[in-house]
């Protein structure tokens, strides 16, 4: 049996926390600055996570061995397994020709690229987050934002950007549930002040993502749809969070978005569209340049997330022939065109809400869930108490998972779209082919994960940050940012240092509840720079091998809100503790 230590090096918690965080420095190190390949990277930090676990933190090669192979099945499933079957069924609506109706639809609302990036990936993200997370908004959004025309390294870095503030509520509000649980705070209270730190992130979101997509020019030719979106989502998710309800917070916040940018265009349109529309071709014509000189993953040149189609799709992308086609005549669209290009997600809507917001659908997929002791290691962690460990036993949710709901929506679209379904068994093979090694880099990632975890390295981490005193208000979100950039899960964050930050908080003399919320809240920055998110975005838009690059882009935008996010709690627990609940 094994039972971690805080500080196991020198009895020094400082020095025990800086020997921890070196799996995670060796994952960035070789991924953002020696720029080796994704898996390479997390293989490479798997590894120094098991010498330091065994040599450093003293558990037995067995159980840290045995903690390994659980994170990397864990990364399997469910985490790849939604991203699987998430491009999957994007691939069939390519495959059968829906696609090209899709973008129409999407310019009928509106043909500006910069506000298609705010509605696509924040507003119909928003949405994918509430309902399933797990990284199915950024698979989604990403093959949706290359479907109007987004080059792929610019469409990947504004579906990360994305994915920040909707991440706190998401999975129907599992992240704050879970910090709950834990804690013994009342959910509803944690999630009231979370609605009070990540709005003023959501409020500036739409603005980067407009400067991501056309830089400062657009923003000065589309700031009032931005600051619409911005605005109105950041008061519904304050508004819901506070008053309505913490599940539904994100589902209310995205819809309110979409509602208010579609109210606005009725009355105002952005200038430049057609420039700003020219310089997206252009830059999607220089990136597939560059795509055809780059050899990627396993020798392959970097791909597209479409393997092809009977109606020109190649195998490059989508939007590719999309983008070739929309100069050529094609019918106008009739209502039944309309929803047929919508019905997807449409049904991927109603399925997870469903299955995720009526109680006895929501009992039933969980009673299917089968609970897997991880053999030769449940039992044989200890927690300081001297109880064993929870986190050794895997849950296989054969049906309940986001990525099986997302098979049955894929063979109901197949129906629909009067797919074969041989021949959509046949895309989804052609699809677990071509993310190999995503998911050897997702899994490798997880098992570093599960090592740090149940070794004692994150929480000696923790323990060392939460050392710091008064001060730590200040500093309470990076333990939320380092937890999810870790684990690729703001759920995982706050199941890791919940309760530590309710501890230091108490020590402290600080509101325990501020200091939860804040480790949610600074999760949500966390997941842009997460290997696991890097790995899905580059999957979807088809740049695997390329995370490292992506990783550059996003980088410093995490640290710069992380760095936001840091001052706002710090006042909220002196100076503006008016704005709390």
């Amino acid at each position: 049996m094994y039972t971690p230590e805080l500080a196991p090096i020198g009895a020094s918690v400082m020095l025990s926390a800086l020997v921890a965080s070196l799996p995670f420095v060796t994952v960035f190190i070789t991924l953002g600055i020696l720029r080796w390949k994704a898996h390479w990277a997390g293989l490479s930090g798997l590894a120094v996570a098991l010498l330091v676990a065994v040599l450093g933190f003293r558990m037995p090669v067995d159980l840290a061995g045995l903690s390994a192979t659980q994170g990397f099945v864990f990364g399997l499933f469910p985490i790849m397994w939604i991203v699987l079957n998430a491009i999957w069924l994007y691939e069939l609506t390519v495959r059968s020709g829906r696609f090209e109706d899709l973008r129409l639809v999407i310019n009928a609302l509106s043909d500006d690229p910069r506000i298609q990036a705010i509605i696509i990936a924040f507003g119909f993200g928003g949405l994918l987050e509430a309902l399933a997370g797990f990284g199915a908004p950024v698979a989604i959004t990403g093959v949706m934002l290359m479907a109007v025309g987004f080059a792929p390294m610019r469409a990947a870095v504004i579906v990360l950007l994305a994915n920040t503030a909707p991440v706190a509520f998401g999975a129907v509000g599992t992240p704050i549930v879970t910090a709950g649980s834990l804690t013994g705070i009342d959910y509803r209270e944690i999630g009231a002040v979370v609605g009070h730190q990540t709005p003023i992130v959501a409020l500036f979101v739409p603005f980067i993502l407009v400067v991501i997509a056309d830089g400062w020019r657009g923003l000065k030719e589309t700031w009032p749809a931005a600051l619409t979106f911005g605005v109105v989502f950041a008061v519904a998710q304050w508004v819901s969070a506070t008053w309505v309800s913490v599940e539904l917070t994100d589902i209310v916040a995205s819809l309110a978005g979409i509602a208010a940018a579609v109210i606005l265009l009725r009355f105002w349109q952005p200038r430049g569209t057609m420039e700003a529309r020219a310089r997206l071709v252009k830059d999607r014509a220089e990136s597939l340049v560059g795509a055809g000189a780059t050899v990627g993953t396993g020798g392959a040149r970097a791909q597209g997330p479409a393997s092809g189609s009977r109606n020109g799709l190649d195998a490059t992308s989508g939007s590719d022939s999309a983008a070739s086609r929309s100069s050529s005549p094609r019918p106008g669209l009739t209502p039944r065109s309309v929803f047929l290009a919508l019905f997807p997600y449409l049904l991927v809507i109603a399925v997870f809400s469903l299955a995720k917001l009526v109680s006895p659908v929501k009992t039933f997929l969980a009673g299917t869930d089968i609970k897997v002791p991880w053999p030769g290691l449940d039992g044989n962690i200890l927690t300081a108490d001297g109880t064993a460990a929870t986190s050794t036993v895997y849950t296989f949710g054969w049906l309940s998972s986001a990525g099986s709901l997302l098979i049955i929506c894929g063979v109901v679209v197949a129906l629909v779209y009067r797919l074969p379904l041989r021949e959509a068994a046949q895309v989804w093979w052609a699809t677990l082919v071509k993310l190999r090694f995503s998911l050897l880099t997702v899994g490798s990632v997880l098992a570093l994960a599960y090592v740090m975890n149940m070794s004692g390295m994150t929480l000696s981490i923790g323990a060392w940050i939460a050392g710091t005193g008064a001060l730590f208000a200040f500093l309470s979100p990076i333990l939320g940012w380092f937890g999810t950039a870790v684990t690729g899960s703001d759920t995982s964050a706050n199941a890791l240092f919940a309760t530590l930050q309710q501890s230091a908080a108490v020590q402290a003399g600080i509101d325990p509840t501020l200091l939860v919320a804040a480790n949610t809240s600074g999760g949500v920055i966390g997941k842009m720079i997460s290997p696991q998110n890097l790995a899905i975005a580059a999957t979807a838009v088809g740049l695997v091998g390329q995370e490292a690059l992506i990783l550059r882009k996003v980088i410093w935008w995490s640290l710069g809100m992380l760095v936001v996010m840091c001052l706002l709690v710090g006042l909220q627990s002196s100076v503006l503790s008016w704005m709390l609940p």
